[in-house]
């Protein structure tokens, strides 16, 4: 078989030369352009697995060759060399698609593992979707663009910031994002970071060395460097104390982590993806969230949409999680009656998917048949007010009774808005989309 190729832009011939002779004891194929048009010559032509470009160069910038490449090789990872400390152009690249970035003056380990990294790229992730089978339900046009988000994101190593609210599967998605890339063969380190008392937060993630405190009596590896050659998940970002969150910053800047007690630095190699269900725009406006850090952690943005918003999804949801609930309990799945997903096709979930599951669950238990119906699920018909059924005091079964209420809701937001449906979108706390899905449903117009 043929090595790996790997092309090096760069109008050193001594930064060439060093490369070139790293990537041969890797058994790479190296080539070498000393500027952008002879890269582009080279990549039209040749089959690369990787693209180590400088950011200074005769006829232009690496930038220019990193939009390039995304146009005409997309196929092709590239990583760009940047001057020491700069970390705007190496936040730029990133967004413009580069795979990684990589500092002067170069640190020949750090450069082998970003190397290897990229290479398990070539070949092995645009084909691979079984990760995406029957944990990522839904085909709606919003779960379609969430996939493909994925898939993209999955080829580089810039930072990626989950954002949605509770219940929607942030989680997952970060999962499926680390599963669906190069990193796949490392840890996924998951941490929430507002179940950590503050006190303990900065030796859990940085670890310590023995003696560095009371009760440190030996050493300790921090849940960073846990999550070496993989995926680090920082849940909750938005409860980390500032005081961490100027150490977690330089984590991400130099790759390097400093356990406490520790007088060096230690490098690290890992990909770190960040959730919240807050705005992390307002806490910076409000000086709670550093601004710095926030461009970080947000280079590429992910947003995982509502279940309101895609109200299509609910009875493949539904059907996969009572089948799930079925073999958990060792019972015979149970049927959802069309009156049961009748409601749960008209509830707005503020809990989403968790929700879903809490209310399928909770009707497993009440169902007397097997067969789960209205009247054994339970919803929330106000914020904190109590749970609707359909054994309620009001007529009717549970769904027609709750069409009722979301159709007068559509009605008088209509008429408030004098039939703007964008504007009764906006009103209702609903996207455009699911609005015309209920007023289509209803039969309003």
């Amino acid at each position: 078989m043929a090595k790996p190729a790997v092309l090096v832009v760069d109008d050193e011939p001594d930064l060439c030369e060093l490369l070139s002779i790293t990537l041969q004891r890797m058994d790479l194929s190296p080539r070498t352009a000393n500027n952008i048009g002879d890269a582009q010559r080279l990549l039209k032509t040749e089959q690369f697995n990787l693209c180590l470009t400088d950011m200074q160069l005769p006829d232009g910038d690496g930038l220019e060759l990193v939009e390039w490449i995304q146009q005409y090789s997309p196929s092709v990872p590239v990583a760009v060399i940047t001057a020491h400390g700069n970390m705007e152009i190496a936040v730029r690249a990133l967004k413009l698609g580069a795979f990684d970035f990589v500092s002067k003056p170069l640190d020949l380990a750090g450069l082998r593992k970003l190397v290897a990294t990229a290479i398990k790229l070539s070949g092995t992730i645009d084909s691979d979707t079984s990760v995406f089978g029957p944990r990522l339900l839904g085909t709606s046009s919003a779960m379609q663009q969430m996939r493909d988000m994925i898939a993209r994101v999955a080829r580089s190593q810039a930072p990626v910031h989950i954002s949605g609210e509770s219940g929607t599967g942030k989680e997952l998605v970060a999962k499926l994002i680390h599963e669906s890339g190069p990193r796949r063969d490392g840890p996924f380190v998951p941490v929430n970071c507002g179940a950590i008392p503050t006190e303990l937060m900065e030796s859990e993630l940085f670890g310590h060395k023995r003696g560095s405190f009371t009760g440190a009596v030996s050493d300790k590896k921090g849940l960073i460097q846990s999550a070496e050659g993989g995926t680090l998940f920082l849940d909750e970002i938005a409860d980390l104390p500032l005081h961490m969150q100027v150490k977690l910053l330089r984590v991400i800047q130099e790759k390097a982590v400093r356990p406490v007690g520790e007088q060096l630095e230690v490098g690290v190699d890992v990909r770190v993806l960040s959730a919240t269900h807050k705005d992390l725009s307002q806490l910076v406006a409000e000086g709670k969230f550093r601004e710095d850090l926030f461009y970080r952690v947000n280079v590429i943005e992910l947003r995982v949409p509502a279940l309101r918003e895609r109200p299509e999804d609910v009875p493949e949801l539904a059907e996969a999680i009572l089948r799930r609930l079925g073999r958990r309990m060792k019972l015979t799945p149970p049927m959802l009656a069309k009156d049961a997903l009748a409601a749960l096709e008209t509830y707005a979930f503020p809990g989403n998917v968790r929700e879903l599951e809490n209310i399928l669950e909770r009707a497993i238990t009440l169902s007397t048949s097997g067969e789960v119906r209205a009247g054994d699920i339970q919803l929330r018909t106000t914020p904190g007010g109590p749970p609707a059924t359909a054994n309620s005091s009001n007529a009717g079964p549970l769904g027609d009774h709750l069409e009722d209420i979301e159709r007068d809701a559509i009605l008088k937001a209509l008429e408030q808005t004098r039939h703007n449906k964008t504007a009764a979108a906006k009103l209702l706390g609903m996207s455009f989309r699911a609005l015309r899905y209920r007023i289509k449903k209803l039969g309003i117009e």
